[in-house]
């Protein structure tokens, strides 16, 4: 196998066992919140390290979707699996429009207006008391059973949101690697030379728009699944701040840059905030550290510290090796 299937195949052993090794049901709950948003980041991904699209409303998805999957599996009588596939379709259309009209502007204009949608979804979970309960949100709501599986174990629903996750960033990855992908990436670093040679740039912003929202959708349902309620709070500026956070601190552009700022994140909002009361300023601390010395994310950092070591020693060790010319000559002739 090349050394990167290592690498995933190493990483995918590691997720598989945790459980087993944590032990501890809250630290398998938190491994499970840092799925959710690492499906979330990576989703953003898309837009920031692929399209060059700076979002500021990328909670929306997982917000909608979440409060599309509570509100029609507990209060509206639809089944967990019409629920989903309707919560996951409804947010994946609501992205084409978000699309559509936040593309008509670029650079800081495109992320003013994705921030101001997320902003407008927001104001209306928290002012439509009667569809969204407001402030107190919406409960109700009990986890799956799919195939007698109880998600309610943390156990469980850890290994039905590592599929889950699993899927995503395969898909993902899949799509970035397509001639699609290429060609979005290609948009970003230069977009009029791409118009020049035929392709269609908007549309391909717009595709890849809605694939994102597609997975931010995934990543609400999760949510809703996980936390079985929905309050406004998913949807709010902090939230988009957060999963940017993500994706700027792990590696926009990498596969699993996402992943490791997800994780960063959720570990320092969730273990350092119980021991440190103003924690959000040592996150803020943490990434001025990392823009200081990492400013490429801490994936791309690490990786170019790591070839910097291997490429110092393998000078050294050529250097510590006895040079056949310089030898006496006897013993250039016992080595001969």
């Amino acid at each position: 196998m090349k050394p990167s299937l290592l690498w995933v195949a190493a990483f995918g052993a590691v997720l598989i066992l945790l459980p087993q090794v944590i032990g501890s049901a809250y630290y398998v709950n938190l491994c499970s919140q840092i799925l959710i948003a690492a499906i979330l980041a990576s989703s953003l991904n898309i837009l920031v390290g692929f399209g060059g699209l700076t979002s500021l409303g990328h909670a929306a998805y997982a917000g909608t979707a979440a409060y599309f999957t509570v509100y029609l599996s507990a209060h509206a009588g639809f089944g967990y699996l019409a629920g989903a596939v309707m919560a996951v379709a409804g947010t994946t259309a609501m992205a084409l429009l978000f699309g559509l009209l936040a593309l008509r502007a670029s650079g800081l204009g495109f992320l003013m207006i994705t921030l101001a949608l997320g902003q407008i979804l927001w104001g209306i979970a928290y002012r439509w008391v009667s569809l969204t309960g407001g402030d107190n949100g919406l409960g109700g709501f009990t986890r799956p059973q799919p195939f007698g599986i109880d998600l309610a174990d943390p156990a469980a629903f850890y290994y039905f949101a590592l599929v889950v996750f699993g899927l995503a960033l395969f898909a993902i990855h899949r799509f970035m690697h397509s001639p699609f992908g290429q060609s979005l990436q290609g948009t970003r670093d230069q977009p009029r030379r791409m118009s020049a040679l035929g392709y269609n740039v908007r549309s391909i912003q717009l595709l890849s728009f809605v694939y994102a929202g597609f997975w931010g959708a995934v990543a609400g349902l999760l949510y809703a699944y996980y936390h079985q309620f929905v309050s406004p709070h998913v949807l709010h500026l902090t939230t988009s701040a957060e999963t940017l956070l993500m994706v700027i601190a792990g590696g926009a552009g990498t596969l699993f840059g996402p992943v490791v700022g997800a994780a960063l994140v959720v570990i320092l909002k969730n273990v350092a905030s119980a021991y440190i009361a103003r924690w959000m300023m040592l996150l803020g601390a943490v990434f001025v550290a990392i823009v200081l010395f990492m400013p490429d994310g801490l994936v791309p950092g690490v990786s170019r510290l790591f070839r910097r070591f291997r490429n110092t020693r393998r000078t050294a060790m050529k250097n510590t090796e006895p040079d056949a010319a310089a030898l006496p000559p006897t013993l250039g002739k016992r080595s001969a």
